[in-house]
């Protein structure tokens, strides 16, 4: 479903909410990292630089991603699904950067995550909390549409508001400091937001759709949408987008 050359077409800027989380986790002496649902792992290997004595691992359940992976740096990279891999000893930092959102009932896998933590250990992930702006509303809309028929049974993408992440981490004894934050993205170029979705949100429509013909017809459908939704202004188009963080310590 995944492809890591379209996902990183905006990753500076998808790059900056993972900045934003790991600057809040105040680990030292980490010997063990991992990053679940690290994608193509170019973010990955920058935690080498921020905990440089820690043994890093990238766990993803795209085998196109981990093939995008860099296979001889010093990251271990695995492809396997997060809500079955387990550490081989306590983890000192878990990371998940919008990656939660993709596993339904992603609440109930937060005690199982916290029990991965090493005695001090450090969880945090950001999630989007966008689905309710156009770019989301109109896809679901769309595929919505019985012409789409073959997309009604398609499982969306979802999370909680930042209330509920932080009770459900502080049932679990943590301390925790949750936030959001909406991002101002200035995309350029012709239909920038159809081009930013399709390396997230369009993947499930478009591997659902049996032939190149449905999914050419669906984009031109969607392209429509969004360029009535998003015009562009004087210096380019304006994505904003909303993100939900969460940071917690085990005791």
């Amino acid at each position: 479903m995944w492809d890591p050359d379209r996902y990183l077409v905006f990753a500076g800027q998808r790059a900056r909410p993972f900045r934003d989380l790991i600057a809040q986790v105040a680990a030292t002496d980490v010997r063990e990292v991992a990053d679940l649902g690290c994608g193509p792992g170019n973010l990955t290997v920058g935690l080498v630089e921020r905990w440089p004595d820690a043994h890093v691992v990238g766990v993803d359940a795209s085998a196109d991603m981990i093939a995008a992976a860099p296979a001889d740096g010093p990251v271990e990279f695995v492809h396997a699904d997060l809500r079955d891999w387990t550490p081989t000893r306590p983890v000192d930092v878990l990371l998940s950067n919008a990656t939660l959102q993709w596993v339904p009932g992603h609440l109930d896998l937060l005690p199982r995550l916290a029990g991965q933590l090493a005695a001090g250990g450090w969880l945090a992930f950001q999630v989007p909390g966008n689905f309710g702006e156009p770019s989301h509303v109109l896809l679901r809309e769309l595929a919505a549409a019985d012409r789409w028929s073959v997309l009604h049974d398609l499982t969306w993408p979802s999370v909680h508001e930042p209330g509920t992440y932080l009770e459900a981490l502080l049932d679990l004894g943590l301390e925790v400091q949750v936030w959001e934050t909406t991002y101002h993205h200035l995309l350029h170029g012709d239909d920038a937001v159809l081009e930013w979705v399709s390396g997230t949100a369009l993947r499930p429509v478009l591997a659902a759709l049996e032939s190149p013909d449905e999914r050419e017809r669906f984009v031109a459908e969607y392209r429509e949408l969004l360029r009535s939704a998003y015009r562009p202004g004087r210096y380019g188009t304006v994505l904003p987008y909303r993100r939900i963080f969460a940071v917690a310590q085990k005791p």
